[in-house]
């Protein structure tokens, strides 16, 4: 009777045992960045509901070889490895019901992304970019740099999964295998939209992210001169300006929608000295101008230009008429 009772009480305590040890699904981990661009500094920080980690042993090593440890260090920081590579980084924890190990491999990954203004105007020549205004279609191209392991070459962004997301919502219809660009409306309300994506590979091994902030720009108006020989003079723009006998003077609508300033969404009207002008030419954008002989002074010229279909694309310009 008495053996009986002492291989219960043994088969109780192992039981026990086997019940309460630790488990790796007990630490949870937190990757900061989650995913690291090449040689980037990397923080992992742990954490548990079950176990109060401030108060155990925790080892850290990076690549098989020991790194750092002391008790409550639950925050390590390393650097991501080179393109294509990876790297484990391993956490020893010592809890009270047995030793845990949580292993993390780094695999860095770069995304890039490019975006241009859809239906934004600039005129022949110009340098710059073509900046969305209010309402603006914009078009986000996402360029992930991802290399494989094996061959170090990098992964065609075709056979990639991406989830976009703009001002922070997943947009789901955007999302999906091989849509490597979004496309959206700036919002009028907004001054700003922040478009961010994670591309990942199909098995999930490896991800890239990145985000980017797009400001809404105001439309605004230039002014030209026409020559007669030479076209209009995209070099220069002119101020207040002073005219002798006739010129004509072009008006370009910087980052106004849609691309074609002469659409006929787009309302022109031109002012001299407040008086509205009837142009007769079916180039609403040039403004001729002529002086009377023996007449000198000075006029104001003033260019409003309305979208009928986008009611927050509005622009006016005034300039100065010596003559």
């Amino acid at each position: 009777m008495k053996l009986k009772l002492l291989l219960l009480m043994v088969s109780l305590t192992i039981f026990g045992t086997i019940a309460d040890a630790a488990s790796p699904s007990s630490i949870l981990v937190d990757i900061s960045p989650s995913n690291p661009e090449p040689y980037e500094e990397t923080t992992i920080v742990l954490n548990s509901y079950t176990y109060n980690l401030d108060s155990v042993m925790i080892s850290w090593s990076v690549g098989g070889k020991s790194s750092s440890s002391g008790i409550g260090k639950k925050s390590f920081s390393t650097a991501a490895p080179a393109a294509g590579g990876e790297t484990d980084v391993v956490a020893t924890i010592a809890l009270p019901d047995g030793v845990v190990e949580t292993r993390i491999t780094l695999r860095p990954s770069a995304t890039v992304l490019l975006w241009q203004a859809n239906d934004s105007y600039v005129p022949p020549f110009y340098r710059g970019k073509a900046l969305p205004s209010a309402d603006s279609e914009i078009k986000v191209v996402a360029m992930p740099e991802i290399r494989t392991s094996r061959s170090g070459g990098l992964v065609d962004p075709k056979n990639m999964t991406y989830l976009w997301k703009k001002d922070y919502t997943n947009d789901t219809g955007s999302s999906g295998y091989g849509k490597n660009f979004f496309t959206f409306v700036s919002d009028y309300l907004e001054n700003s939209n922040t478009v961010s994506v994670i591309a990942s590979t199909l098995d999930q091994r490896s991800k890239g992210e990145a985000s980017i902030n797009i400001r809404a720009s105001q439309p605004k108006i230039l002014f030209y001169k026409n020559d007669a020989d030479l076209g209009t003079l995209w070099d220069r723009s002119l101020a207040d300006h002073k005219i002798n006998g006739r010129e004509v003077l072009e008006a370009a609508p910087y980052f106004i929608s849609p691309k074609e300033p002469l659409h006929p969404s787009l309302l022109w009207r031109w002012f001299i000295n407040d008086t509205l002008v009837n142009l007769t030419s079916f180039r609403k954008n040039l403004m001729p101008l002529e002086v009377e002989k023996g007449q000198h002074g000075t006029s104001r010229l003033r260019l409003e230009i309305e979208n009928r279909d986008k009611i927050f694309q509005t622009t006016n310009r005034e300039i100065n008429i010596e003559f």
